[in-house]
């Protein structure tokens, strides 16, 4: 099952200024997770990597305003975030952090050669520094007023009112954090590296999946939004990208390089780079050789990062790579889109957030049910939403009514009927599928070795909310199996008969525990206690039991003696979810006032219209394929729409508002039947409708639900 070439696996490195929430998770370490342990499982070797990223104008705000010192910050969240990662589950080979002395060696090297190599140029720039701290800037120490909605606390980088990308010089009224005062202009000279030299191969790379002429990845395979993302950086043409910037926290440019003094690496230089120096640390500990991870063409490397790191994974990164040479580029850069919290973004500076660390600590013994629900709403291909009554739904109804119930079913009438040992059958015995047709034993395994393989497809095509779907599958087929056959009735006249039925169920809770172990580690490990098996544990035995069935022969052989029987889920009460909920509004921090929707202006209602003149207008669901910038026009994005039973050229004025790789897979709700009508020469079949809300800012208007494209609204 499988190629059995080793692969890399990295989930993007959390950065230490805050600890982390369900969004982290749903987007780069669940699905890291599952990928490598199903790997593991089928007997692959394959090493999975991260670590706290802990440079960064961001660590030393937060420093400043919790009066701790930059490494007293990445300390403790460093801390928090290994206690968080093992208390959830995720399972890394090696967790390593950016301030290590391993790790500024590794970047300092990587650096010298680029510089040696002559990769780098040297720009001269005006950037805001501080009289009176006698410092130059990052974005983060500057705010000031936001020129798109006027929010008086915009950082130099984003306005997190508006979240419109800025950069310092438009902000309006700039003033240092570090003091308060009006920052000046002044000329500083640093490394940049020149992406345009690389957009050539880039551009071949994204498109065909060749690198220098030879294949080396299948584009199909990468996810639409990614694509879609990497094609209109490239299409606006890439610039130089600065590898340095006057800091007093990071990585020191190598000292013996002239000008260095007071320079340190730009943090999206090194903290990438922290992939590499994880790798060492492991391989140091653990006797390997980090080279055969990272420079050998048998291996593969795959990214696991959210939609907002694409172009650093996919574009900048790799150009890094490939530039120093030697090193191996990422076959898939799988990214998942946002996860949503009770109908609004989740919101850090608001406290808008399901808190992992909490979660671990309020529901002991919940974790996988978090996992579950985490994968089961996985936004994969676009936005998706946690709330805490759609938690405790997929808890109680599927976790609870589908799978306990089963797992639970099958072994107290085992400890019944058979004294808790695995009926002696032969594999042509009968009982009757869900469908209540007569099958075999034997038939019966060969269609669990046959679903085992759909599982393995939808892993290794980075579905993983289609891989647990499908292991559900497994259990709700043997609640069928046991309804359908009533063992507990057949019993009492026909003993003979309950045996390959019961028989038959053991193999799948048995096949259970070894499928669901990826997803939900907890849980197998619980299954296999009841079952009698060794706990713990993943190399080969998903393949171990795929190969017993596929030679039939029972995964679980007659004989066996399982063990004590308990309970695998509880219920969660009503009472329990309205107290998150409840807490979750309590501890919210409120917007400033001018920033509520209670102090927004609303515009007057226009005038009235007839019932068939709203019956006219023909409005359905889209999706955003591809967008990119007017040229010569500042306020207009040129986007495909596909609408199902047809594909559109829309133009719409939003260019202010959404920046066009972040709203590739964004579904939309278009008005498909407004005439056309040509903007800068482009025609614009349709509009997409938008919401004014109370910062001024415009908002896509969605569904209630994800739909299909083409889907009338009415």
């Amino acid at each position: 099952m499988g190629a059995s070439k080793r692969t890399l696996v990295t989930s993007a490195l959390p950065y230490a200024n805050g600890p982390l929430h369900i969004g982290h998770l749903a987007g780069a370490y669940l699905n890291a997770d599952v990928y490598v342990r199903w790997l593991r499982g089928t007997g692959q070797e394959v090493l999975f990597v991260c670590g706290s990223d802990e440079h960064g104008a961001a660590i030393t705000v937060r420093a400043r305003k919790e009066g701790l010192t930059p490494q007293e910050i990445v300390d403790k969240y460093h801390t928090l975030f290994q206690s968080t990662f093992q208390a959830i589950g995720i399972s890394f080979d090696v967790y390593d952090r950016t301030s290590s002395p391993l790790h500024h060696r590794t970047s300092q090297e990587f650096f010298r050669k680029l510089f040696d190599d002559g990769q780098f140029i040297e720009k001269e720039s005006e950037q805001y520094f501080d009289e009176e701290a006698n410092s130059f800037l990052a974005d983060r120490y500057i705010i000031g007023t936001c020129p798109r909605c006027g929010h008086p606390d915009a950082y130099g980088d984003q306005c997190e009112k508006c979240g419109s990308t800025l950069s310092p010089t438009e902000l309006i009224d700039p003033r240092s954090t570090l003091s308060g005062s009006k920052p000046v202009m002044r000329s500083t000279r640093h490394w940049y590296l020149p992406l345009e030299n690389h957009e050539a191969w880039l551009r071949e790379w994204i498109n065909t999946g060749e690198l220098d002429g030879s294949p080396h990845h299948d584009p199909a395979l990468w996810k639409n939004h990614v694509i879609g993302q990497c094609k209109s950086w490239l299409d606006a043409g890439l610039q130089p990208r600065a590898m340095t910037r006057d800091l007093d926290w990071g990585v020191d440019v190598p000292p013996e390089i002239p000008g260095a003094a007071g320079k340190k690496l730009y943090v999206w230089m090194d903290a990438p780079i922290g992939y590499i120096s994880a790798t060492r640390k492991w391989a140091e500990e653990n006797g390997g050789d980090w080279r055969q991870w990272w420079q050998d063409e048998d291996t593969d490397l795959i990214h696991f990062i959210g939609k907002d790191n694409i172009v650093f994974h996919c574009l900048i990164f790799p150009a890094i790579l490939k530039a120093h040479g030697g090193y191996n580029l990422p076959v898939n850069v799988p990214a998942n889109q946002f996860m949503n919290l009770e109908g609004n973004k989740i919101s850090t500076s608001r406290n808008w957030a399901v808190w992992v660390d909490e979660f671990v600590r309020d529901f002991p013994g919940l974790e996988d049910s978090l996992r579950y629900n985490m994968i089961r709403n996985m936004p994969e291909q676009r936005d998706s939403e946690f709330t805490w009554k759609s938690f405790q739904e997929t808890h109680n109804g599927e976790l609870v009514n589908n799978l306990a119930n089963f797992v639970n079913r099958v072994l107290v009438l085992t400890g019944k009927y058979f004294q808790g040992t695995v009926p002696a059958v032969h594999l042509d015995a009968t009982f009757k599928d869900p469908e209540g047709h007569q099958t075999t034993v034997s038939d019966w395994l060969r269609k669990m070795a046959d679903q085992i393989g759909e599982i393995d497809a939808s892993i290794r095509s980075f579905s993983f909310r289609d891989g647990l779907q499908k292991v559900m599958e497994m259990s709700s087929a043997g609640n069928q199996i046991l309804q359908i056959n009533e063992p507990w009735k057949v019993y009492q006249s026909d003993p003979e008969a309950v045996k390959p039925v019961l028989f038959i169920s053991l193999q799948i809770v048995t096949a259970l525990s070894r499928v669901l172990r990826p997803f939900l580690p907890f849980t197998a490990n619980r299954l296999d206690t009841f079952l009698g098996c060794p706990t713990g544990g993943e190399k080969g035995r998903i393949q171990e039991i795929l190969d017993l069935i596929q030679a039939g022969e029972a995964i679980l052989p007659a004989g066996h003696q399982t063990g004590e029987v308990g309970h695998l889920f509880d219920r969660i009460g009503d009472e329990v979810i309205e107290e998150q909920i409840a807490r979750l509004h309590a501890t919210e921090v409120p917007i400033a006032e001018e920033e509520t929707s209670e102090s927004h202006a609303f515009a007057p209602e226009k005038p009235e219209i007839q019932y068939d003149q709203f019956a006219g207008l023909d409005i359905r669901t889209g999706t955003i394929r591809s967008a990119e910038k007017v040229a010569k026009a500042d306020r207009l994005l040129k986007l495909e729409v596909d609408l199902g039973f047809d594909q559109r050229t829309i133009v719409s004025g939003i260019a202010e508002y959404f920046q066009p790789e972040a709203i590739i897979g964004q579904q939309v709700l278009v008005l498909a039947n407004l005439a056309p009508r040509k903007l800068k020469g482009i025609t614009s079949q349709g509009m997409i409708l938008m919401a004014t809300g109370p910062d001024g800012g415009l908002h896509f208007v969605l569904p209630g639900e994800t739909l299909p494209p083409g889907c009338i609204i009415s």
